[in-house]
């Protein structure tokens, strides 16, 4: 068992906090495992440098707060299909991730968060940004916050992995399906309702909310619209700049991510595990 004394830092106002002192490719004792699981808790996302991250030990690490999910539409790796692998070639202009999103709440039961390694980084660029939407609603007037607590909306892969979608096009070193056809489309309340922190966050992002449930997409546009333009604004978020062994976990419960799209010409590889909601 590896047992560390561990060092938060927080990155931002809103959200985020570096975490040193762990050695994740090991097994974590009870009380380092809750001292992260809080830093998690409270601080939405957060950062952890210089690990050496196996496979195994990358799934036994997300294992630790749930089951992982299998990716509907992206192959994952054949021996580990839980793990995703993201790359980027240097021939290639499109990455994935290049948008302001909510990891799998296409799903029916959306998961609780990501955990991102790097294992190739750009010597420039490839930041990625996070959102918190905890942050976002506790801005909103507490008339729209009433309002907003009242709504559903539908959410969907159908419209990011279409033939179209950004999300679905061709790649060299990953392979996706596209979801035409296959996607379907679950309804999950506008403002959720973290089931650790109590916190309240805004639950729809430009990706994979489609519209506000009952309501026409014309109708849902104007409302949506807003909630997109509000929850991005740059005093609810954080930045990442990543090196070879680090690592972000983030909570899809509450938190946009965003992976910048500014290295062309050089190489990104990165692997994902997915935490289910139990």
């Amino acid at each position: 068992m590896t047992k560390a004394v561990i060092e938060i830092r927080r990155t931002a106002g809103a959200l985020g906090a570096e975490i040193l002192g762990v050695d994740l490719s090991g097994d974590l004792d009870n009380a380092t495992f809750d001292a992260i699981h809080q830093a998690f808790v409270d601080h939405q996302v957060i950062f952890f440098r210089g690990q050496a991250l196996t496979p195994e030990a990358h799934k036994r690490f997300g294992r630790r707060f749930g089951s992982l999910n299998v990716h509907p539409y992206v192959k994952g790796m054949d021996e580990h299909p839980e793990i995703m692998e993201i790359i980027k070639e240097p021939t290639e202009t499109t990455n994935f991730g290049g948008g302001w999103h909510s990891d799998m709440s296409f799903l029916e039961k959306p998961s609780i968060g990501s955990i991102l390694y790097a294992l190739e980084v750009p010597d420039f660029g490839g930041d990625t940004l996070f959102a918190s939407q905890a942050a976002a609603y506790e801005a909103l007037s507490p008339g729209l916050q009433a309002t907003l607590e009242g709504l559903n909306a539908i959410h969907s892969a159908g419209r990011e992995y279409s033939s179209k979608g950004s999300s679905a096009q061709k790649r060299q070193s990953m392979q996706v399906s596209e979801a035409e056809g296959l996607a379907g489309e679950f309804i999950h309340p506008v403002v959720k309702v973290h089931p650790e922190s109590g916190r309240k966050a805004l639950y729809v992002n430009p990706a994979f909310t489609m519209r506000i449930d009952g309501w026409t997409k014309r109708e849902s546009k104007p409302l949506l619209s807003f909630l997109f333009e509000h929850s991005r604004q740059e005093a609810f978020t954080t930045r990442f700049r990543w090196s070879k062994g680090s690592v972000a976990f983030w909570d899809n419960r509450s938190v946009w991510h965003y992976a910048l799209n500014d290295y062309h010409g050089q190489r990104r590889h990165m692997r994902r595990v997915t935490v289910d909601a139990n």
